[in-house]
């Protein structure tokens, strides 16, 4: 689990859509995922969207700043709907746990528009992380919680990190929490020659 710490506008949040695939980058090295290896720089240039989806979909787990729910389908249908498109069973005892740990079984047949803001972002980390992806990646999950939850959250990421021995990269505005986690860092900066990422000490 690696943190990307930085003032707002230095590209954090393009940084992560750039590695979720999202945008396409206009100059590319290298670019792997997963033990076996997938090119992803290949598919990129190649411009194999079918493949991309496919990836995204099913290695990558998105949590955006603003939540991204769909607002016509309940707390329990948002969170197992990654899983239901890849064909697995609708939960899993680690769906369950991260729903426990969140607070979320009382919301679990509400709509995300009967949400807090912070439920909301709670709901879409379950959302994100549901379908076990191999690489995790999350804007700000803690922007929208009290300190409290925002530790849980955190905590909460690190152990199924540990636990599924999946990647994360978490964008974060909060230093004390990072610390407080001890998690590596890369400092994010706005030079006269674009942004740049580079270890912090």
């Amino acid at each position: 689990m690696l943190a990307i710490v930085g003032p707002s506008g230095c590209g954090k949040s393009t940084l992560l859509e750039a590695l979720g695939l999202l945008l396409r980058p206009s100059e590319l090295g290298r670019y792997t995922l997963g033990p076996d290896g997938t090119d992803l720089a290949a598919l990129l240039q190649a411009n194999n969207e079918s493949a991309l989806a496919e990836i995204r979909s099913r290695e990558l787990g998105f949590l955006l700043q603003n939540g991204g729910l769909l607002p016509f389908l309940s707390v329990r249908d948002n969170i197992t709907l990654p899983r239901r498109l890849l064909g697995l069973p609708a939960s899993s005892e680690r769906v369950r746990h991260a729903c426990v740990t969140l607070g979320l079984e009382p919301l679990l047949d509400k709509r995300p528009g009967a949400l807090s803001i912070g439920e909301r972002q709670r709901t879409a980390f379950v959302r994100a992380m549901a379908h076990e992806p191999r690489l995790l990646l999350a804007d700000e999950p803690t922007a929208a919680l009290d300190p409290q939850a925002g530790e849980r959250l955190f905590g909460l990421i690190l152990s199924l990190v540990q636990e599924l021995d999946m990647a994360a990269l978490v964008v974060s505005h909060d230093r004390s929490l990072v610390a407080q986690f001890s998690l590596p860092r890369l400092a994010a900066n706005l030079t006269s020659g674009g942004c740049r990422f580079a270890p912090e000490p």
